[in-house]
């Protein structure tokens, strides 16, 4: 699974003395950047390709608190992808290893001299497939396709 690592700054925390809610985004945010780098779409490759990544949904799922200074690992897990999206989930845990929020993310490819959505860049497809291909085993994370509501009894 790819995986990236990062430090909780004191300016992510709010007045509950934990990772303020937007600065979990904000991680999810980096590590999908890391990813992005890594497929090829890196500052060389969006300029290359003339390509990028949108976000088009998101879901966050908030498990347990993060305090300052708190080592998080985020995993990134590929659910799903085609010719021009890819379903991902991204799985944060602390330092125990136990997760502590997730962020499910659809992500579109995009022509950036059209500003409109076209198939990944060869290079990129094969590299989003091999992941495919790896992670085609892995369990699907009970956080993936949750609905937000009330449940009624």
């Amino acid at each position: 699974m790819e995986t990236y690592q990062f430090v909780v700054k004191e300016e992510w925390t709010d007045y509950n003395n934990h990772l303020n809610d937007a600065e979990y985004a904000k991680i999810f945010s980096l590590a999908l950047d890391e990813w992005s780098d890594a497929i090829g779409l890196d500052a060389e490759g969006r300029e290359t390709y003339a390509y990028t990544i949108f976000t088009l949904e998101t879901h966050l799922c908030y498990l347990q608190e993060v305090l300052e200074g708190e080592k998080v690992t985020v995993r990134l897990q590929l659910l799903d992808s085609d010719e021009k999206r890819a379903h991902v989930i991204f799985l944060m845990e602390n330092e125990k290893k136990e997760r502590v929020a997730t962020s499910e993310q659809m992500l579109m490819g995009m022509d950036t001299t059209v500003q409109r959505s076209a198939p990944f860049p060869e290079a990129v497809a094969a590299s989003i497939d091999e992941l495919k291909e790896k992670q085609k085993n892995l369990e699907i994370p009970k956080q993936a396709g949750s609905q937000i509501g009330i449940r009624r009894k």
